[in-house]
């Protein structure tokens, strides 16, 4: 989102404090403004704190986002292990730290994606390999549950699990070149 929009809250909504994640109830009536509205989710400032909302809440602040089933094979067809690894690839690049306007893929916050057939079904196994821009980020379980629920909304996708580690150390060398310029690191 290029503009902060500035709206009032039409019920209670539940948010996260950015960055301790700690749960709160933001109250109907209170104005908000939103920072960032990227991947289904939204960073807003109340009474000069920052708050990240879920997408589920979206018509709180008069806004619409819609949950999706995505099929990782063409309409019929049964996904191999690389289609679904792909469309798992694609899915985390919609999911974003609450104060950084850059997907988690390009910030290089993916280490790992593993991909696995469940039995000789056509349903499969995600283990998915995290780290966060710094330890001690109070929004990491918020980002990795983001990611657990993006994965699963792929219909061939049975489980999904996210794993914090913090071997390597992330640093800004692991952003891709396109997520450095577009915060100005280059």
């Amino acid at each position: 989102m290029s503009q902060e929009t500035i709206i009032t809250l039409s019920r209670d909504v539940e948010a996260a404090i950015v960055p301790t994640g700690e749960p709160v109830t933001l109250e109907k009536g209170q104005e908000a403004r939103i920072t960032q509205e990227l991947g289904g989710a939204f960073t807003v400032i109340v009474n000069g704190n920052m708050f990240r909302i879920q997408g589920k809440h979206a018509d709180a602040l008069g806004r619409e986002v819609q949950e999706v089933r995505i099929k990782a094979a063409a309409a019929g067809g049964k996904a191999s292990a690389e289609e679904v690894e792909a469309q798992v690839w694609e899915q985390m690049k919609t999911c974003y730290d609450p104060e950084i306007p850059v997907n988690i893929v390009d910030l290089g916050l993916i280490y790992d994606c593993v991909v696995s057939p469940i039995d000789e079904g056509s349903e499969y196994n995600v283990l998915v390999k995290m780290t966060l821009t710094a330890p001690g980020c109070g929004m990491g379980p918020v980002i990795q549950q983001d990611v657990q629920n993006k994965v699963l909304c792929i219909e061939d996708v049975a489980q999904a699990d996210v794993e914090l580690v913090w071997e390597p150390q992330w640093s800004q060398d692991m952003m891709t070149e396109a997520a450095r310029l577009q915060l100005g690191l280059m």
